[in-house]
């Protein structure tokens, strides 16, 4: 599949635009917060390499998160943790991350462009996109951002909890995560109300 471009972007931007892309990670895993991603970028950006962040290396991605960094417009980030999701489920939390990420942007977009087919409640023109993150510039940018801010803080837990191994699997099902919850049961991070953890 080819990279992404900036197709949605042109769209957006030919009619007086400012566009965020959104995406998220860590709806997955057993352990950790959810983590969401708004990215700007400037009119007609390229960074080489930027892709869904599923498509690239751990080192890879490190150095396009700095980048993305460097030139971006503005960026903004949304954490919910691993209680929140237990009390509303993965779905709205990972909406309400995307949503705590757009409003810490600066300037704010006036559209967003949303990986998946689920609206935020956010009062700002949206369109979702599925499989955005392999088609969109901004949402691949988005990925990465939300990825890596997502392993770093899993890279932390392991510290704390390194019977685990959360550097490894980032507290995703794995055999070894789930032999790991087996021997010592949960741990304050667990999401106590995915299937496996108790």
């Amino acid at each position: 599949m080819t990279p992404p471009n900036y197709s949605y972007e042109r769209k957006i931007w030919g009619i007086g635009k400012l566009p965020a892309g959104v995406d998220e990670a860590g709806r997955g895993p057993l352990a950790g917060p959810v983590v969401a991603a708004a990215v700007i970028l400037p009119k007609e950006c390229e960074i080489l390499g930027v892709n869904d962040s599923k498509k690239l290396s751990h080192q890879k991605r490190e150095i396009l998160f700095e980048q993305i960094k460097t030139v971006a417009v503005s960026i903004g980030v949304g954490i919910v943790e691993p209680e929140e999701i237990d009390r509303i489920n993965i779905l709205r939390a990972s909406l309400l991350a995307m949503e705590i990420a757009v409003k810490n942007l600066n300037p704010q977009p006036n559209s967003l462009l949303i990986d998946g087919n689920t609206r935020t409640s956010l009062l700002i023109p949206q369109e979702t996109i599925i499989k955005g993150d392999f088609i969109c510039y901004s949402i691949a940018a988005a990925s990465i951002i939300a990825k890596v801010t997502r392993d770093s803080i899993m890279d932390n837990y392991h510290d704390t909890y390194p019977q685990y191994n959360f550097r490894r699997h980032k507290g995703y099902p794995t055999k070894e995560h789930l032999e790991a919850i087996r021997i010592y049961g949960p741990c304050p991070i667990h999401r106590k109300t995915f299937r496996g953890v108790l």
